[in-house]
Parts: structure tokens; sequence; C-alpha cells
């Protein structure tokens, strides 16, 4: 048994009596697919496709690929996950467990590791748990036999903190480019493309989902969009987390990104976690797409609000799917509104009321409903909310 060296979790805590039984299963490494990247399954054992492969973001390494593997449904509710590798992983090469979970109203928690007999434990109880194997193999000799996932159930301390909303920070943004070039899930960046990379792999969501998305503001508008890459500089500095969870640099603030401090304050002797040279202060890139839609067109400083952070404390509602591409969330019920924000691609919003307003038509669907979207502090037809209801149901009528 060769466990994956990487990054540090914190050990979880004991199980108090009373708590759930242990669940295992055994994970199907077989199935590579569309949302897997540079990996192959042959003769038993899951390895890199290609050693010298590196995200388009991240040309700090090479030998990278991930295998996304198929969600596991719980019949009861867990927040701890165990992972057991059977792995031959040699010298200068990495193989990483991350596992997420899946609770009743449809969230995923962030990505955390989970191996070399180390637990994850996630921040609420989860019905469907998803792993993800990562490999950071240059040597191209990394070899996964198999993997075994256990889950519980074990009580975490009471916290005194009041409820928060979604984490937003200020941060500089550069422009990825790199049109042809792969992202860290698989997708193939074409031109005008909508997404943003984040320097961690806790935030990535899988090719074509948007289960991690961010809300970015700069001079022009907003727009919401997905995180689809890992980068700039860093792989390992989810900065928009609290500093004693972060997963590196957590002698730093939350909110500020490790390539900022390194550029400005001579932070790690002004390099970044893999020893470049810092020559800006980037804690986040923007597709081509996004980067000008938001009104940039240098490199600069934009907000930008991380969706999937915080409890819901900050926000009152119920939360729903949308669909359709570029959608324009406006200051009132109309299409004449002035746009406050854009969704470059489904995503969920949270719906605090909804009233009648302008009748909008589009593609064959008609309806005059408009939901109030209190993140946003604006409105979007309810035609792009994914349910078969045109007034949503259980929503109140805005006042």
């Amino acid at each position: 048994m060769a466990g994956a060296s990487g990054q540090a979790t914190a050990a979880a805590p004991e199980p108090t009596s009373g708590a759930a039984a242990v669940v295992s299963w055994q994970a199907d490494l077989s199935k590579v697919g569309s949302d897997d990247v540079n990996v192959r399954y042959a003769a038993g054992d899951l390895k890199v496709h290609a050693k010298g492969f590196h995200p388009a973001s991240d040309g700090a390494g090479a030998g990278y690929g991930t295998e996304l593997l198929s969600a596991h449904g719980l019949d009861t509710p867990v927040n701890r996950v165990r992972a057991d590798l059977d792995a031959a992983v040699p010298s200068g090469a990495d193989v990483v467990v991350d596992v997420r979970g899946r609770a009743s109203d449809g969230t995923w928690t962030e990505w955390r590791t989970a191996a070399d007999g180390t637990a994850a434990v996630l921040p609420r109880p989860v019905t469907q748990v998803q792993a993800r194997i990562t490999f950071d193999d240059p040597t191209g000799r990394a070899a996964v036999h198999g993997l075994r996932l256990s889950a519980d159930n074990v009580a975490r301390p009471r916290s005194a903190t009041t409820a928060t909303a979604a984490f937003s920070s200020t941060v500089y943004a550069t422009r990825e480019g790199l049109v042809g070039g792969t992202t860290a899930n698989g997708h193939v960046i074409k031109s005008n493309d909508h997404f943003v990379a984040l320097p961690s792999r806790r935030g990535l969501s899988p090719n074509g989902s948007s289960a991690y998305s961010v809300e970015v503001c700069g001079p022009a508008r907003c727009e919401t969009a997905p995180v689809w890459d890992v980068g700039p500089w860093n792989i390992h500095d989810d900065y928009w987390n609290p500093s004693a969870t972060r997963e590196q640099f957590k002698d730093l603030a939350q909110g500020l990104p490790e390539a900022q401090a390194a550029y400005q304050n001579g932070y790690n002797g002004g390099k970044d976690g893999s020893g470049r040279t810092v020559s800006n202060p980037a804690g986040i890139d923007l597709a081509d797409g996004t980067f000008y839609n938001i009104g940039l067109n240098n490199n600069g400083w934009v907000t930008v609000t991380y969706l999937w952070t915080g409890d819901g404390g900050g926000s009152t509602g119920t939360s729903f799917p949308t669909w359709g591409s570029g959608v324009n969330i406006r200051a009132d019920a109309t299409t004449d509104s002035s746009v406050v924000a854009t969704l470059s691609g489904p995503t969920q919003v949270n719906v605090e009321c909804q009233k009648h307003g302008q009748t909008v038509t589009y593609d064959g669907y008609t309806n005059d409903a408009w939901s109030y979207l209190p993140d946003y502090k604006g409105y979007i037809s309810n035609i792009f909310i994914a349910v078969d209801d045109q007034w949503l149901p259980g929503v109140p009528e805005c006042a």
C-alpha cells in the first residue's frame, strides 16, 4: 500500500457514542470518461496518459491527470470520509484523493483531501459522496491499483458564530487566454469563453458543471462564471477560506492570495508555492469572454464573490437551478432595466420572492413572472429558472 503525499488535512475528531455505523464501498476506476483528464485505465491500473501534460493555467509542473469517480448514494447522512488508496507512487510523483459531499438540497461541499490514513470531515451531513483522484506525475510511472472509501457521521463542536453570506474579496485579475489549451477539468478553451481559474483544486467544478461558481464584478458589470481551471501561480491556495482551514499559507489573512502577498510584501521570498518568482499579484484568471464582458481591457482589480462559500446566512429564500447562457439579471422586472449581473451558464440561484412584470418570450417559452435574487440585487425572468412551473412553488410574491 503506497499512500499519496500532498495537502495537509486537519485530523478528524474521534466519533462519539452513538455515531453512525461505517459504510464502505470500492470505487470503480475503470470508467474513464469525458469528465476525466489525461488518465487511462489498463491492466487493472489507473495512470496518467501523457506525462508531459499540464493544465492551461498552471505551467508549474507536468504529469497532471484526474479521474472524477461516480457519486455514491448513502441511506443515512455522513460527514466524515476516509480513503484507502492502493497505489505505487515513485519518488517525484504525487497522487491525491479528494472527496466532496452532496446534501439533500442538491448543493456540494468543497473538495477535501482524504487519503494516507487521514479522514476528511465535511462541513455538513451529506447523502452522496464523490471522490476525485489527481495525479501530479512527471515520471509517468505512478499507478493506482484500487481505492476503497469509508464514511460515517461524527459529532462536530457547536459553533458560536452566526450564519454568514458567501465570502467576497477584491483581487487582481489576469486574462487567461490560452485558446485551444485544456483546463484542469478537461474543458478545451475556445474564443470568447466564459469561466475562471482559481489557485486551488478545492473549488474546481467538473467539466460542464457550475457547482463552484463566482460572481466577478469589473468596471462595467458583473458576471457569474464557473471555476473550470486551477491557477494563477498556485494550486493549493484557497485564500477565500478562513486562515485556520486554508490548505496552505495559513499565516495569511482570509481573502489575501499568496501571489499578492509575495508580489507586494515579499512573502515567501517573493515566490509562489512552486518556487517561481511572482511577477504580478493575480488571485484569479478570467477567460476572454468573462474578462471583456465585465469591462476589463487590461489586467486589473475586481471584486469576486465565491458563491459556494458561507452557509446561506446572508440570503433568504429558496435555491433553484437555472438554464441558458448569457442570462441577464436586471434592476427591475423588465428588459428595459439596467443589467446588474450576467449568468454565463447554468448555476444555482437563491430566490427571495417573485412578481409579475414584462412578458418575455424566449426559445418557445412565454412568461411574465420574474424572480428577485437577493445575492445579485436584481430580477431574472422565470423562463430561465429550470422548473416546470411558470410561478415558482413555495416562493412568495414580492411586496
